[in-house]
């Protein structure tokens, strides 16, 4: 590392004690708005890289293939000093891909921050990914700040004058706090305050907006030195100084604060990029003095963040001794850490990132793993500055820390000294979809692959690894055909194994369309039988299980309360004994003597049976499994494992054939961008892979257009809208969830799967597992 980022890790050392100059912030937005670029800016104006190369470098774009393709792939951290009025803060950036493949990164790195800029590009404005970005940090009591990127773009392409830059700068700033109060009311309204607090007039941040750099007024002013600046609203306001305009790729930007400061206004900024004169408006306004400003001043530091975020995340006793520890952000509490990303360092090992919420963590502190009951020892303490990883003797409460030595931790782990509730796990907006079988190209590197496999699945939590023990081959499932592309690339490049990899393939599940029951399956023995009813679960609930992270535990009045809020009835939300893969199982038998001990089995069968379908052995998703009534041997000799699971998984398969047994297949929301010319053909494009055109809007001489596709048609979709555009378009994707099949392709993907899998040639029948 250059002498300068030694000189920065000196300063943060120091910084990390004073936990109100500590602001823990990530860089989110939709893929080509400038995250990127912006970090360069900020990293810049902190000492790390050099202002020259500020907008070309791309420092946290460290591997080589995000340099290549010019997109983020992995979210990045580095700590840096700023100085703001004087004083030293500690800014922990994280910098986070746009692309939707990549969205579990994003995730990951809002549960370490308590601040967020939000980036949006002044041409294309809010788009669908910043919505999703956005949702994600609502949901985890993220406050957002806005940056819009690349003003220059619209003066000097759109041609638009003065005024219509500022009234489309205000349609951009509307859109986002639209977005905000349909996600967070609360938070983005605030809290009427009491005395002290922001009060009255800083409820929205109306009053007092004329004042310098819009504060509050004088109980505004009150109600921060008490630290209470969490409960005024959220709404962005460029009066109030939380929005700024700028171009990142120029290193110039302005707000409200510093146009009083500097004397340069939107006139100004309008004629200097008419002129193309970028360099002066960069030294007179440079970008990062008006991020930082704004990260500094509105974004909270973790003891204000720290109350109200707690809660959200972690759902143990608040007056606990850890809970409060957490809620103070007390350094010398026992320590509480939660992992949000695991990389591995070719000379030290796997290095867990992650927040800390409480205590201090240092060298040789042995450290319980959630979920795992293991204790390890803290080898390294360290943080990130980009790429490089400075040691450090020891981190406080309140910090982002990289901890190395913690084997058995993975990406949702919690770490801690004590025995404690772990945080709530991390929910991802949506699940791997796309499939690769990928196999050694020489039998050698056999073991060498399952190894990589198994420590990329660990990196990353979006990738899921299956080994398929009839065929041998390993099935690698990704979000999305960019996301496979990559892990692909890193096996056989950067690990060295030469991989065979299949063209991807798409995902299928499995489901029911009606009721059907009770279905009897017997043991082998006969003297064992299980009664089941199989129906739809509904869409509702479906979604409430997968948003929610809902399993059947301790809190089974919440797990019914959840149920019923989605429309399950109260007597079967009740008796709902497991959940896997968004499908139940319900035990509405009564009084069913030694059912207690054998329903350990019951759901092994269930769980067979929803992992493994029976049309394609899919797994099955939107399955309601009634168990309804059961015949049990007195004898426990007599019903055993091999007598019960075989029986409930026949009677389970043979009932979901029964009740309309059918395909879901994943699908995506496709927004694209054209010129209305070519309206036409980006049409024929989306319909001819089986697209449903949901949308069109027009603005000026560019249309808008909304529609949904399935993934199984969208393979190849670049490269063809490209050409039907002649590269003018613009399109993003978004997962939308699953969707049955059209009736009329149903038998035929059905056994093109079964072909796939090596299974007989055939449509499965229910008395292929009953005898009726």
């Amino acid at each position: 590392m250059a002498t300068r980022g030694k000189k920065a890790a000196e300063k943060v050392k120091v910084l990390m004690d004073k936990t109100e100059r500590i602001r823990n912030i990530g860089i989110i937005a939709h893929i080509d708005h400038g995250k990127t670029t912006l970090t360069d800016n900020l990293l810049a104006g902190a000492g790390i890289i050099s202002k020259d190369l500020a907008g070309e470098q791309l420092f946290t774009d460290s591997y080589y293939l995000e340099q290549e393709r010019g997109i983020t792939i992995f979210a990045a951290s580095a700590s840096m000093v700023y100085d703001y009025n004087g004083e030293d803060y500690l800014i922990n950036l994280i910098d986070t891909p746009g692309h939707v493949d990549f969205g579990g990164d994003v995730t990951r790195a809002l549960r370490a921050v308590d601040g967020a800029v939000v980036v949006v590009d002044a041409v294309e404005g809010a788009m669908p990914q910043t919505e999703t970005v956005l949702r994600q940090a609502m949901k985890e009591n993220v406050k957002p700040v806005l940056f819009i990127n690349k003003v220059d773009r619209m003066i000097n392409e759109l041609k638009v004058d003065a005024r219509e830059m500022q009234a489309q700068l205000g349609k951009i700033i509307d859109k986002v706090n639209k977005l905000m109060r349909g996600m967070n009311k609360e938070k983005f309204e605030g809290r009427r305050g009491d005395a002290g607090e922001a009060g009255e007039a800083g409820e929205t941040g109306e009053a007092g907006e004329t004042g310098e750099a819009g504060e509050t007024g004088e109980t505004g002013e009150a109600g921060e030195d008490k630290g209470e600046r969490g409960e005024r609203g959220w709404k962005l306001d460029a009066a109030k100084g939380n929005v700024a305009f700028g171009s990142a790729l120029y290193n110039w930007a302005i707000s409200v604060p510093t146009m009083q400061k500097s004397g340069i206004s939107f006139k100004e900024v309008y004629d200097y990029c008419k002129q193309g004169n970028m360099k002066e408006l960069a030294l007179k306004c440079p970008a990062y003095e008006a991020v930082l400003n704004m990260v500094t001043e509105h974004l909270p530091n973790p003891l204000e963040a720290q109350k109200y975020r707690v809660p959200v995340i972690w759902h143990g006793d608040a007056e606990s001794k850890i809970g409060k520890s957490m809620a103070e952000c007390n350094r010398d509490g026992e320590i509480a850490f939660m992992v949000t990303s695991i990389s591995v360092d070719p000379h030290a090992g796997e290095v867990a990132t992650g927040r800390l919420f409480s205590g201090t963590v240092a060298k040789g502190t042995e450290l319980l793993v959630s979920g795992v009951y293991k204790k390890n020892r803290v080898q390294q303490v360290g943080i990130f500055m980009g790429e490089e990883r400075v040691e450090v003797e020891r981190v406080p409460a309140g910090n982002i820390a990289a901890l190395v030595g913690l084997k058995d931790a993975i990406v949702g782990s919690t770490l801690s000294t004590t025995e404690m509730v772990p945080f709530e796990s991390i929910k991802h907006y949506s699940e791997p979809v796309v499939t690769v079988a990928v196999e050694a190209k020489n039998t050698k590197d056999l073991p060498r692959l399952i190894e990589v496999l198994r420590r990329l699945a660990k990196e990353d939590p979006m990738l899921r690894i299956e080994i398929n023990e009839e065929t041998g081959e390993q099935l690698v499932s990704g979000m999305g055909e960019l996301h496979l592309e990559i892990t692909t690339h890193r096996i056989n490049k950067d690990e060295g194994v030469p991989i065979i990899a299949s063209p991807p393939i798409v995902v299928y599940r499995e489901t029911v369309g009606e009721l059907a029951g009770p279905v009897e399956g017997k043991s082998p023995n006969r003297h064992n039988k299980f009664y089941f009813v199989v129906e739809p679960l509904g869409e509702e609930v479906v979604e409430k299980i997968q948003s929610e992270g809902l399993t059947v535990g301790k809190d089974k009045v919440a797990l019914r309360d959840s149920l019923m809020e989605a429309g399950m009835p109260k007597e079967e939300a009740r008796k709902v004994v497991n959940i896997i893969e968004g499908n139940v199982l319900v035990d509405m038998t009564k009084g069913v003597q030694y059912l207690r001990e054998t329903m350990e089995l019951v759901q092994e069968g269930f769980k067979e049976v929803m992992l493994k379908g029976p049309l394609a052995r899919e797994k099955c998703r939107g399955v309601k499994v009634k168990l309804m009534d059961v015949k049990l041997h007195e004898d426990s000799i007599h019903r055993g494992p091999a007598q019960v699971i075989p029986a409930v998984r026949s009677a389970i398969l043979a009932a979901i054939l029964h009740a309309k047994a059918t395909f879901v297949e994943p699908v995506q929301e496709v927004f694209i961008s054209v010129p209305q010319n070519l309206l036409g053909n980006v049409t024929r494009e989306v319909q001819g892979r089986r697209g449903q055109i949901l949308d069109i809007k027009t603005e000026g001489d560019m249309v808008s257009l909304q529609s949904e596709a399935p993934v199984a048609e969208m393979f190849g979709f670049a490269s063809d809208i490209r050409s039907a555009t002649e590269g003018r378009a613009l399109w993003s994707t978004e997962f939308a969830g699953f969707k049955p099949i059209p009736q009329n392709l149903f038998g035929e993907k059905v056994l093109e799967v079964r072909k796939r899998k090596g299974l007989k040639l055939e449509m499965p029948r229910a008395s292929d597992f009953v005898s009726s």
